[in-house]
């Protein structure tokens, strides 16, 4: 008798959004970006998902898997969403962090295409280094929460319309202002925090930067970035974790009051103007007009 011929096995993925679709299926964590992960070829945010680190690896598939694979299992141990809904300290982080949402109309749900989110942090408001970066996974813990506030203005859960290479409405402005900080510059808890926010924000939220500006760093001066010393050195070490295009997007900038004028070809019509009045713009105060992670005495 003849033998039987083996069972055929199953297809195996024909793209790399299939492939990366088979890591994330097979893996125990089902969400990124409070997207619960599904066949990208019929939903959208998915397919966003994947095509992201896709971009971050420029196509490098076997690039994009691992550091699919590495967000999972962070995600997994960290639990983002739940630092989403977690109470912080007042005292250590008020004032320190903001979310604000601008679109071109007078609705609050905005498509992509007419929507700008920023987050801010505010880093010369720092009351106490030991308070506030004394303890490394509380302040991570905190700006990882912060991320999470602005993803849920993006909304990728519920967009409609897939990305590509060249097509990506869905990215955030982050703008950090250093007013005040020479007394931070020599701190090593400051050191340490700035090194693994970068790290963990450079694994585990790629392709999400839309532009990055750094204000107001007006003393000590390097030569170089015409940045004080500790906003010269994160700027250095970020350039050590993120790809040569991203770096691109770093802005530093002396003033902070100039920072409206760089919105001029916004999709969001006169989006300078919505800026609060600290950065040039006429809107309310940052915080009037921003969300803050939840907070507690």
């Amino acid at each position: 008798m003849a033998e039987e011929s083996p069972a055929p096995k199953p297809d195996e993925p024909t793209t790399p959004l299939q492939e990366l679709w088979t890591v994330a299926k097979a893996h125990s964590h089902p969400e990124i970006w409070g997207v619960i992960l599904k066949d990208p070829a019929t939903h959208v945010p998915s397919q966003i998902v994947f095509q992201k680190y896709l971009n971050a690896n420029d196509s490098d598939v076997v690039k994009a898997r691992d550091q699919l694979t590495r967000t999972l299992d962070w995600r997994a141990k960290t639990k983002p969403l739940d630092l989403v809904k977690q109470s912080f300290s007042k005292a250590k982080f008020e004032g320190l962090g903001y979310v604000t949402s601008y679109n071109s109309g007078q609705s609050k749900e905005a498509e992509p295409e007419s929507k700008e989110v920023f987050t801010w942090n505010i880093y010369g408001g720092v009351k106490n280094i030991d308070e506030t970066f004394g303890k490394l996974e509380e302040f991570i813990n905190w700006r990882v929460a912060l991320m999470e506030l602005a993803l849920q203005e993006l909304s990728i859960s519920t967009a409609t319309k897939p990305i590509s290479v060249d097509y990506d409405p869905y990215k955030i402005y982050q703008v950090h202002d250093y007013k005040g900080i020479s007394f931070l510059r020599q701190s090593p808890q400051v050191k340490a925090a700035s090194t693994e926010t970068i790290k963990v924000f450079a694994m585990a939220y790629p392709e999400l930067l839309k532009e990055k500006f750094f204000l107001n760093g007006t003393s000590y001066i390097l030569p170089l970035y015409g940045l004080p010393a500790l906003m010269g050195f994160m700027y250095a070490f970020m350039k050590l974790f993120v790809a040569a295009k991203t770096a691109k997007k770093f802005h530093p900038m002396s003033n902070g009051g100039g920072l409206a004028k760089e919105f001029s070809d916004s999709k969001v019509e006169k989006l300078g103007e919505k800026l609060p009045p600290e950065y040039g713009g006429k809107g309310a105060d940052l915080k009037s007009q921003g969300k803050e992670t939840a907070l507690e005495a």
